[in-house]
């Protein structure tokens, strides 16, 4: 039986436009005591975690390429920011976060529970 997921949302900005992004498009925002790399997209926001997980190199000092993935910095490993997946082939998964606007603001959803939390 397949559960849907359940969030916990951290509103990040008022609007849109107080996040600050650089020339790159992204920018890196700390959320509960987490640092999140948030992408601005041609339609929308996105985020995902600030390092890499292939060899920690920072997020937001990457960049969004052609299809509006991102891209490590570091050995341009390229991921989606739809699911996290390596798009490079190497196998490795970036987390990545929901985003919603909103009238009152700007949220980003971290996941609650878990596998254990429904077997309760």
């Amino acid at each position: 039986m397949k559960h849907a997921k359940k969030y916990k949302w951290h509103k990040i900005a008022q609007v849109t436009s107080e996040l600050t992004f650089g020339t790159n498009n992204l920018t890196e925002i700390e959320v509960a005591g987490k640092k999140i790399c948030v992408a601005k997209t041609s339609n929308s926001l996105a985020a995902c975690s600030s390092t890499c997980p292939h060899a920690g190199g920072i997020m937001c000092e990457g960049f969004l390429d052609s299809n509006e993935n991102i891209v490590c910095p570091i050995h341009r490993y390229v991921f989606s920011l739809t699911n996290g997946r390596d798009i490079s082939g190497e196998g490795y998964f970036l987390k990545t976060y929901p985003v919603r606007i909103e009238e009152d603001g700007v949220f980003i959803g971290f996941e609650e529970g878990g596998l254990l939390s429904w077997l309760k």
